[in-house]
């Protein structure tokens, strides 16, 4: 009788949606589930959302300790508002180079280097002994703010199939406007019990660590996730449908080309419209409730932080469940699921500004938080779908670009508004005056959506063709 023990038992026979294909470069082929909506894991995204939650963190520390800074260093409404205008504007600059150098050098490379430079650059932040030289490393912070978000954008969307990638960037905004919140917090916390230097100092080691994290992240091959949806029906060949391709046009010439997608050129401007009004709340909103409603800021930065964070986290998990329910089943889902939670925001921040009263103002704070953060991730997953692999770098980078002009003006002309107002002889208080300058914003980028509700599918069409596709393309 044959002793069975010593025999190892046979494989189960793979699944029939497992393929064998080439995931990194120079790497052998491995097996691939094509049945899960993750095939790869959901780690690069939480990485990812790392890295953005701390980049928002650091960045929004300012707003938490702003009466503090502004007490040390004596500046007006107007320079605190231009303190994350400039440093938007220096960030917008490097964003278009940005794009092009994620379509052509390692991405998982790329994001670290960025997350050690505002490691950097925030113990610069807490040893400025002067203003001007506070403000200028807030500048150079805001430089490689945004620098990220290129090559995280294009990494995603080779690493998830479309039916996923509202998930995935669910993760990364997700991380993002939970780092919003919680940088004023702990920028308010941090103030009162310590000093107003000593938020920088801490919040440096959290980036070191990240930064790690990030090369624990292997490189895919470009136009992976889009392989793997073409494979799911049988439409390309295993090791036939990866991107090599490099965009060769000039870069106006790629960003011109890139903005004739309307589907595309619908969502920036509805973003920029929406940044607008997200960067302005979350800069002035722990000065506003500590100016109307009697708060100390580290009961002010706590209370907008801890409403914000509810409402980001309530809206993240419907938003990005919703958007990935039905896309690729009803025509334009996730630009129609994006365009009704912007509506509950604009609504929400509108009577937020306009009803006074601590209990209604911070509920009205939460549905906006919540509405807006429900619409970004499923435009973000949009933007992947209308662009072509080999120039989601430029696509996501264009995006950033003009979506950043748009947040640099939110916080500045809330300032100059308040300014303005304080020097009439309007006897309320000129801050909450002022945050109505949001309103239009938000109503217009409602109307901006409406605008492409119809043109997804055909432009996601075309931008899936494929390589051969693309290349065929390039030739015309």
């Amino acid at each position: 009788m044959t002793d069975t023990y010593d025999v190892a038992p046979p494989e189960p026979p793979p699944s029939a949606s497992t393929v064998e294909m080439t995931v990194f470069p120079k790497r052998p082929a491995q097996a691939v589930d094509l049945s899960k909506p993750a095939p790869l894991g959901w780690w690069p995204a939480i990485v990812v959302a790392l890295v953005a939650f701390i980049d928002r963190v650091e960045i929004n520390l300012i707003s938490g300790a702003l009466p503090a800074i502004q007490d040390h260093f004596g500046f007006s409404d107007t320079v605190g508002g231009a303190i994350p205008t400039a440093a938007s504007i220096a960030a917008a600059l490097l964003l278009l180079p940005a794009g092009r150098l994620a379509d052509r050098a390692p991405r998982v490379v790329t994001i670290a280097v960025v997350v050690l430079v505002w490691s950097i650059c925030s113990v610069l932040s807490g040893i400025a002994t002067t203003f001007v030289m506070f403000f200028a490393v807030r500048v150079l912070i805001g430089a490689a703010g945004q620098l990220y978000n290129p090559p995280a954008s294009s990494l995603l969307a080779d690493y998830y199939p479309a039916r996923s990638r509202g998930k995935a960037y669910g993760f990364e905004r997700a991380g993002y406007y939970m780092g919003l919140p919680t940088g004023v917090i702990l920028g308010g916390a941090i103030a009162e019990a310590l000093d107003w230097r000593a938020v920088f100092f801490i919040a440096a080691i959290p980036g070191l660590l990240v930064a790690v994290l990030v090369l624990t992240v292997k490189e895919p091959m470009r136009g992976l996730g889009d392989q793997m949806d073409r494979l799911r029906t049988g439409s390309v060949d295993p090791e036939g449908g990866h991107v090599a391709l490099t965009d060769t046009a000039s870069l106006l010439a790629s960003a011109r080309e890139l903005l004739k997608v309307k589907t595309l050129k619908g969502i920036i401007l509805g973003q920029a419209l929406l940044s607008l009004g997200v960067a302005g709340l979350f800069y002035w909103l722990p000065t506003f409730l500590e100016r109307t409603e009697d708060l100390g800021y580290d009961a002010a930065s706590g209370l907008a932080g801890g409403v914000g964070g509810t409402g980001i986290v309530i809206g993240i998990i419907l938003g990005s469940r919703m958007g990935d329910r039905h896309h690729g089943v009803r025509p334009g889902w996730r630009i129609k699921v994006a365009t009704w939670f912007l509506l509950v925001g604009a609504v929400g921040l509108t009577g937020a500004v306009l009803v006074p009263g601590l209990p209604v103002r911070v509920t009205l704070i939460a549905v906006a938080c919540a509405g807006f953060a429900a619409a970004i991730p499923n435009l973000t997953a949009a933007s992947a779908d209308v662009v072509p692999a080999h120039r989601r770098g430029m696509g996501f980078a264009l995006l950033t670009f003009l979506v950043t002009l748009g947040g640099a003006l939110g916080p500045f002309l809330i300032g100059l508004t308040s300014d303005i107002v304080g020097a009439t002889s309007y006897d309320g208080e000129p801050l909450a005056l002022a945050m109505l300058v949001l309103v239009p914003a938000m109503f217009a980028a409602v109307l901006a959506l409406l605008w492409i509700r119809d043109t997804f599918e055909d432009d996601a069409a075309r931008a899936q063709v494929g390589p051969a596709g693309a290349a065929e393309a390039e030739s015309e």
